[in-house]
């Protein structure tokens, strides 16, 4: 027997789907430079939940692993949320088909202190939740505080982030209210345990994957930049240093990116996204893998 009120959310959730305002707006939301620069901070959030945590570095994925071949990684993850936010459904379903494949092998151990499955929607509701902050954060960064109306839609639209795997709409919190009290509530319990704030820190912040002259080059930037973006909890956890005028640095280097932005064509302040997507698609007509 079909639960009325899930039928009713979800039939709201179809109704904003075929909305053809809605993917002019979720666009608007997607500014690729901000996950260049942001990604690396989102996953360490990610990465905070214990379950989510050991996942990443337990993987038996090896293709897939950031600390064997970020730029895999780092298309994989781009392509997802380009289909999630600005994709078809037919997108969408696709790419959550070739997701589930990999996603078959990232379970835990059957005698595991920590368990975790990649299939489980609590899992990836924390892990939406993570998107969402992070894009919210910087259209903040960039543009300054959003109005309500934009923080309302900007939360609605974000439940593609979990509804484009398994998670269904009816875990996604009804509003930011109820948002705001399962994230305090997320990251007051959080606690990273010391394999995992190891690869966070080496692999993840300095840029441990990537050639030592790479490193010297880009790893101060890049750690000041992922520092910046996180919360102060985060940053906590991880040892991170920082100070008021480190904040008065970042708020103004990120402000004056923004005002560039907000001055770039659409395609340009959409770039990779819509790279990705058309590469997806792409693949799929040729066979190709789609991760």
């Amino acid at each position: 027997m079909t639960h009325p009120i899930r039928s009713a959310r979800s039939a709201k959730a179809s109704a904003r789907a075929a909305d053809p305002g809605a993917l002019a707006r979720r666009r608007r939301y997607m500014v690729g430079t901000g996950a260049l620069l942001g990604g690396a901070a989102n996953v360490v959030m990610q990465l905070s939940n214990p379950a989510v945590g050991r996942g990443v570095v337990e993987s038996v994925v090896k293709s897939g692993r950031y600390d064997r071949n970020p730029r895999k990684r780092g298309r994989t993850t781009l392509t997802y949320l380009a289909v999630a936010m600005i994709g078809t459904e037919d997108d969408r379903a696709a790419y959550r088909a070739a997701t589930n494949v990999s996603h078959r092998s990232v379970r835990s151990a059957p005698d595991a202190e920590i368990t975790y499955n990649a299939f489980d929607p609590r899992l990836q509701l924390w892990v939406a939740a993570c998107i969402y902050q992070g894009v919210r954060d910087c259209q903040v960064a960039f543009f300054g505080d959003l109005d309500q109306a934009t923080e309302d839609d900007l939360y609605l639209q974000s439940a593609r982030f979990g509804t484009t795997l398994q998670m269904g709409q009816d875990l996604w919190p009804a509003d930011r209210v109820a948002f705001a009290e399962y994230w305090d509530a997320q990251v007051r319990a959080m606690a990273i345990d010391p394999d995992v704030r190891r690869y966070l820190l080496e692999q993840v912040i300095d840029l441990g994957p990537y050639p030592r002259g790479y490193r010297l080059v880009f790893g101060p930037a890049h750690r000041f930049v992922t520092t910046g973006f996180l919360p102060q909890r985060f940053r906590d956890e991880l040892g991170l240093t920082w100070s008021p005028r480190r904040q008065r640095l970042f708020e103004g280097a990120m402000r004056t990116l923004g005002r560039v932005l907000a001055r770039l064509p659409e395609r340009h302040r959409l770039y990779p996204y819509e790279n990705y997507l058309r590469d997806m698609r792409r693949r799929r007509e040729l066979g190709k893998p789609l991760v």
